[in-house]
């Protein structure tokens, strides 16, 4: 049975999500997780807004808005107008509750960062053991909601219109 995670592993630097990148890109060449999508925020301090990045697809901060994971959190950070309960109603279904939601936002702010990643079929063992460093270090704390079979797939179609109206901000900014 595959189990499908979606993952915040958020920094308190701007800068820490390079190590979750890092940290990310060991556990999928030991097998150890398959990632359906994944991007990183960082804020850097004085910034307005953070910058997000997608770690699959190498392009513009657009491309990242356009996925599935850059739409739920431009919508969350970049979008004055969206509040956690709107936003959680509109995900009923996918495990992604307003509690987490609201723990996110909270959490990125400026001179933070974070990595983003829903996932599956993860070895529980070698993602712990990995992260596992960086919670010693204390440079990382992770949130993670698991996700109903057929979440990710309901989650792209909820998102889908908020990642239209975000690339066409990111085309006419």
């Amino acid at each position: 049975m595959s189990t499908t995670t979606l993952s915040v592993w958020h920094y308190d630097t701007a800068m820490g999500a390079a190590a979750g990148e890092v940290r990310l890109k060991d556990l999928q060449q030991q097998g150890a997780v398959r990632v359906v999508d994944t991007i990183t925020v960082t804020w850097v301090p004085g910034a307005d807004e953070p910058h997000l990045g997608h770690l699959l697809r190498h392009g513009a901060a657009s491309i990242a808005r356009a996925s599935m994971l850059g739409a739920l959190v431009g919508s969350l950070l970049l979008d004055p107008d969206t509040d956690s309960a709107a936003l959680a109603d509109r995900l009923r279904g996918t495990g992604i509750d307003e509690e987490f939601l609201e723990e996110v936002r909270i959490r990125i702010r400026p001179g933070t960062s974070a990595l983003l990643v829903l996932s599956s079929e993860a070895d529980l063992d070698a993602v712990r053991g990995i992260v596992e460093r960086g919670l010693a270090r204390g440079d990382v704390r992770l949130l993670h909601v698991r996700l109903p079979d057929g979440a990710p797939d309901t989650l792209q179609a909820l998102v889908e219109p908020v990642a239209g109206g975000l690339g066409r901000i990111a085309r006419s900014g």
